[in-house]
C-alpha cells in the first residue's frame, strides 16, 4: 500500500497524456471514424470495476499483513 499513491499518480498522468494525444489526433484527422457511446460506457464500466476490485484486494491484503 506504500506506493499506491505514486502508482495511481503515474496511471492518471499516463491516461491524461494518452487522452490529450487522442484528442490532438482527432483534431488532425476528423475523418477517422467515431466510437459509439455504448462502447465508451462499456469501457468506463469495465475499467471502473477493475479498479474497484484491485482496490478491494489491496485493502484486504493490507489489513491482514498488518
Amino acid at each position: 500500500m506504500k506506493y499506491t499513491a505514486a502508482r495511481t499518480h503515474r496511471a492518471v498522468r499516463w491516461l491524461t497524456t494518452r487522452l490529450q494525444e487522442s484528442l490532438e489526433e482527432a483534431a488532425r484527422r476528423p475523418d477517422r471514424g467515431d466510437i459509439s457511446t455504448t462502447t465508451v460506457i462499456i469501457w468506463v464500466a469495465a475499467v471502473t470495476g477493475a479498479v474497484l476490485i484491485a482496490g478491494t484486494i489491496a485493502v484486504v491484503i493490507a489489513k491482514y499483513n498488518g
